[in-house]
């Protein structure tokens, strides 16, 4: 199959082999990008620590010195690179999707690689979901600008990108589908949803070959819960739909308060205060993986996980709201399971004798994640996948339904990477006709049978619409009025001749989508677009009334 021919059938919204197989190639490149990120995070780690993510072994003054150089390097070399501020991460990666067709800058995705490792590796309460978000964006976006795809399909493999990027984090590819879906593109359309699950698990599975099948919640042991614990779980998932909320809000307040700070100080200060929380409590550093092993291991010490809890929820308020770059959600998981270990000294009164920690570190969560995010089926997914358990099921929509209504219905939260994206001043919605538009290419629409007519000669224009179909347009261009349409005004004809009307036309590439012709006509209601060849912007390609373009939304009720 040509390359031409694989463009022609991309364009048409519907599940096909070369989507898949491209879905496929944009999870394996998303997977070696993220691969390569995490080598450099556990080789770099390797050189002072005897285990990832265990700053507690280091001596005090390391563990104060190494958050304040790591600012340093970030803010160099943001400034290398000319970046002033930073927009990264999953909130960034769904403003480029819904308004950019998933296009990543290559120089904000590598200070999202070297930002984002750096970070990690001098103990920043940060996720690396962020960064592997991001990097697998690009990969995507890499890939169809290469090939010269259509707008539509690169929109698609950015998903793809995204959901490898997930799944290559926490080996959770079904959590990663649905995230997508949940998050990012907010929508579930069955053409897309099979290659965003090709490059989940191809995500999953690449990152499985490097680093093992085991996950960060595999080490928790899930107990049964009765039915007793019902009514108990109902309180912890409104508490947790409040701690979701007070999250978020003082999250954007500190990005509100410091956003008149330069960058290089905003991260000084935000690796002042990470160095400061790791002196005192060396536990509460890295992305959380140290905090769910010590509510593991020590379930029963109230005052060690409120502490941590505490330091923990203070190093990822001011590390992401000071701009160090990095995820949000891994801290969230880590902040989760040990509430939820908390919760679980009143629950062995419920029943004596059984250790129910493990569950409710859980359950704890996978509330917080649903809060947080707005993302209840997500986390619900996420939660089966991570411990392999069915009986955590039922539980598990018990607190994530409580949490999730009590956030949105009571306190009115949304979804933290939205409040940012508001804050940033980032669009992310568009129209109902734009967005089902969006995924139909141009190409697949285009009347490809016109006449084109290099001439401004009006007798050569009158006999050439003359010779052709009266159904077939015809395409008039000269140096002074570019490319026009050509045809007989009706209305204005006389008995001796007819006058000829001309309609301005605006040219847009074939990669382009139905949505791009549509907010070139919107406001006339009327005329139309030819369409050009990508790579030769002198050869036309087709043409596109808006009168068809208004037929497509009236009459294809599979894309709204």
């Amino acid at each position: 199959m040509s390359l031409d021919t694989l463009r022609r059938s991309l364009a048409k919204p519907k599940t096909s082999v070369q989507l898949c197989l491209l879905g496929v190639c944009a999870g394996l490149i998303a997977a070696i990008l993220i691969i390569l990120f995490r080598l450099t995070i556990v080789l770099v780690q390797s050189t002072f620590l005897d285990a990832p993510d265990h700053f507690s072994q280091l001596p005090e003054f390391q563990r104060v010195a190494l958050p304040v150089l790591a600012a340093l390097l970030i803010a160099l070399f943001a400034n290398l690179t000319g970046f002033r501020h930073y927009r990264l991460g999953i909130p960034f990666v769904i403003h480029r999707i819904k308004h950019h067709y998933g296009q990543m800058p290559i120089w904000n995705t590598a200070n999202q690689f070297f930002g984002g490792a750096v970070a990690l590796i001098s103990g920043f309460s940060v996720g690396r979901e962020g960064p592997s978000v991001h990097m697998g964006a690009t990969g995507a976006s890499i890939l169809a600008e290469r090939l010269h795809l259509p707008m539509n399909a690169s929109r698609t493999l950015a998903g793809c990108g995204v959901a490898a990027g997930i799944a290559a984090s926490f080996n959770t590819p079904l959590a990663a589908v649905i995230f997508v879906m949940e998050v990012v593109l907010r929508e579930y359309k069955i053409h897309i949803f099979v290659p965003i699950m090709l490059a989940a698990v191809t995500g999953a599975l690449a990152t499985q070959f490097v680093f093992g099948a085991g996950s960060e919640l595999a080490l928790i042991n899930v107990t049964p819960l009765s039915f007793w614990h019902y009514p108990y779980l109902i309180l912890c998932g409104a508490v947790l739909g409040a701690v979701a909320f007070s999250f978020n809000q003082n999250l954007m307040l500190i990005i509100k308060t410091f956003k008149p700070l330069s960058m290089l100080p905003r991260l000084l200060l935000a690796g002042l205060i990470a160095g400061l929380i790791g002196y005192m409590v060396p536990q509460a550093m890295g992305s959380g993986m140290s905090a769910i092993t010590i509510a593991v291991d020590s379930p029963e010490n109230i005052q060690l996980l409120t502490t941590i809890l505490i330091a923990k929820l203070l190093a990822t308020l001011f590390a992401i709201g000071l701009g160090i770059p990095g995820g949000l959600i891994g801290p969230v998981i880590g902040l989760g399971v040990v509430m939820g270990t908390l919760m679980s000294f009143f629950a062995q009164f419920i029943t004596p004798g059984v250790d129910v920690s493990g569950t409710y570190g859980v359950l704890g969560m996978a509330g917080l994640l649903a809060a947080t995010l707005h993302a209840p089926l997500a986390a619900l997914t996420a939660v089966m996948e991570l411990t392999s358990s069915p009986e955590i099921i039922v539980p598990a929509m018990l607190v994530i339904s409580t949490a999730y209504v009590t956030a949105l219905q009571v306190f009115g939260n949304r979804s933290i990477f939205l409040q940012q994206l508001d804050f940033q001043g980032l669009p992310y919605q568009v129209s109902p006709a734009s967005e089902a538009l969006q995924k139909v290419g141009i190409m697949d629409d285009m009347d490809e049978h016109f006449k084109l007519l290099y001439s401004d000669d009006k007798e050569q224009i009158k006999e050439t619409l003359d010779a052709v179909n009266s159904q077939t347009p015809l395409i008039v261009y000269d140096e002074e009025h570019g490319y026009r349409l050509a045809e007989y005004d009706l209305n204005l004809m006389s008995d001796q001749s007819m006058n000829i009307s001309y309609i301005p036309l605006q040219g847009l590439s074939s990669q382009a989508t139905l949505s791009d012709a549509f907010d070139v006509l919107k406001d006339k209601r009327s005329g139309a677009v030819y369409i050009y060849n990508q790579k030769d912007d002198q050869q036309i390609m087709g043409i596109l009334r808006w009168d068809h373009i208004r037929h497509i939304l009236t009459t294809r009720n599979s894309l709204l």
